[in-house]
């Protein structure tokens, strides 16, 4: 066996197609084919992302890579499973979706019920959301005031303990390796697709707020995320509806401070309320429905939009540099959600150039001139999962809006736009705010509410 055909059959046992592999991982399929063909090694930086979403160790993926042979391995017979263990792993895999499908999922419930574990000093205003110690800002500040640094350290990353008890088994009658996996199988969700993602290593709100991120992937955070609230869901079933205990909850229980980065792995996205300002007063704001048969979670609830995960456009050096920016991130998501255009997934030839390449071109001729304003309000995480997010907010000048966004799309493949009287916004009144707080998830109302509450400041 060649070392191409070893790190072939490592990508097939976890269930990957060639296509697949390079498309969590972020790389050209022609890539994947080279290295599995032999003609090609992958660059170092490339090893350590690799070797995650083979779920081996560098040194084992070295193993996978050597070009020494080894001895051809014995053919093992076919597994035979019988009724008994068949039954077994139909009834694991039906009760794993009970639990995760249960009435009061989709909405703020369970969420805000999560919230009640925690002190009130931990929650953020309203209740809703939880926010760490100088996570969430009093007043919003200007977007680039927000110092972000990248590490090139490496950092350990804390697992969570057994979690035989959130994983179903898997057709074969062995337990799941990782949630994500279980979710690609068994809810089959149009998007899921492992990318390489900014990790949040260090928050410090000594002279403004600081944020220091290295590098992770989104199953990664993924897992540890849906884990969690796996666990709390069963829990609450558990209990017939009423916040559980928390010996009822072993892996919350074991993080100790969810707002340690370097003992919860954390990637925050970056959701962005937009405020369209009207010169007569009558200001809108944009919202936006995901369905939840294209996304592995959140289906249902309302968000503020656009809303996506903290990452570069590709696992190539230059980009994760490139993309380092939270402008940036927030423009490609404008692109995708707003204007419909493809996910900016560094399937292009090269690096994405803002400041010449439509539509980030006028987008940062409107901010440069003053009419497309950018506020942070700092980091709050959802109970539920404990997720962190960053909050922003955009006031972009009617005119200016209307002709970025002339081509808005109403529907885009994580959901549609929600609108009022024929219109593809909402007016950004208490009332409506208010007429939309059920359908709004936990972290989305929050940063509404904060708005409102800050609306003189933000729009001027």
């Amino acid at each position: 066996m060649t070392k191409r055909e070893r790190l072939a059959k490592r990508r097939a046992a976890l269930g990957f197609t060639q296509e697949s592999f390079a498309r969590s991982i972020g790389v050209e399929l022609s890539t994947a084919g080279r290295w599995e063909r032999g003609t090609q090694d992958p660059q170092p930086w490339m090893r350590p992302t690799i070797a995650k979403a083979l779920e081996v160790s560098t040194e084992e993926l070295d193993v996978l890579l050597a070009a020494t042979p080894l001895p051809a391995a014995p053919i093992e017979p076919p597994v035979t499973m019988g009724p008994e263990v068949a039954e077994h792993v139909r009834q694991s895999q039906a009760e794993w979706l009970r639990i995760r499908r249960a009435e009061g999922v989709r909405g703020r419930e369970l969420a805000e019920l999560a919230a009640w574990l925690y002190p009130a000093s931990q929650r953020a205003p309203g209740g809703h959301v939880l926010t760490g110690p100088g996570w969430l800002l009093d007043q919003p500040v200007e977007l680039d005031s927000v110092r972000l640094s990248f590490s090139d350290a490496g950092y350990p990353v804390a697992r969570l303990g057994p979690l035989d008890h959130v994983l179903p088994l898997t057709a074969r009658g062995n337990r799941y390796a990782g949630y994500g996996r279980a979710v690609r199988d068994l809810v089959r969700p149009r998007l899921l697709e492992n990318r390489l993602s900014y990790r949040l290593v260090g928050v410090s709100h000594q002279d403004g707020l600081a944020l220091t991120f290295a590098t992770t992937t989104f199953f990664e955070v993924f897992d540890v995320k849906e884990c969690l609230a796996h666990e709390f869901k069963a829990a609450w079933l558990a209990a017939g509806g009423s916040v559980p205990a928390w010996s009822a909850l072993p892996l919350r229980s074991a993080l100790g401070d969810p707002f340690d980065p370097l003992r919860l792995l954390m990637s925050p996205g970056i959701s962005t309320l937009t405020i369209r300002r009207d010169r007569r007063g009558e200001h809108r704001f944009m919202m936006h429905q995901r369905d939840g048969r294209a996304v592995a979670d959140g289906g249902g609830l309302c968000t503020v939009m656009p809303s996506g995960e903290f990452q570069p456009s590709s696992v190539a050096a230059v980009d994760v540099r490139n993309d380092f920016s939270l402008w940036r991130n927030i423009m490609r998501e404008y692109s995708e959600e707003f204007l419909g255009n493809p996910e900016h997934d560094g399937a292009g030839a090269s690096s994405i150039d803002y400041a010449g390449q439509e539509p980030f071109r006028s987008f940062e001729r409107a901010r440069a001139e003053g009419r497309f304003r950018l506020w942070h309000y700092g980091l709050v995480m959802d109970p539920l999962t404990l997720g962190a997010s960053q909050r922003t907010v955009a006031v972009v000048d009617d005119e200016v809006f209307d002709r970025l966004f002339t081509g808005l799309v109403t529907t885009n493949d994580e959901g549609h736009v929600v609108g009022e009287g024929g219109r593809t916004d909402m007016p950004f009144t208490d009332d409506a705010i208010d007429r939309l707080e059920p359908r709004i998830s936990a972290s989305s109302l929050t940063l509404l509410r904060m708005a409102w509450r800050d609306r003189r400041f933000l729009l001027n």
